[in-house]
């Protein structure tokens, strides 16, 4: 269980080209454990992720990455 305590993390996403690559990255966020709230945007390339203590921004990368979008802290 998490303290309540909440973390944020904005990753750079590569590869992302339409709106089809935002929701494939959207989806494997939302149900990523943790994760509270996450907004991705094609036109910076970047997903802002807030998140409790079940996981971190490098496992949220890797989350990211195994769906097809290589990514890591911006």
């Amino acid at each position: 269980m998490t303290d309540g305590a909440e973390n944020k993390v904005t990753l750079k996403v590569e590869g992302m080209t339409c709106g089809h690559c935002v929701g494939r990255v959207q989806k494997a966020l939302d149900t990523a454990p943790g994760v509270t709230e996450a907004k991705v945007d094609l036109d910076s390339g970047t997903a802002e992720i807030r998140f409790g203590a079940e996981t971190d921004a490098a496992g949220l990368a890797a989350i990211v990455t195994e769906a097809g979008y290589p990514a890591h802290a911006a």
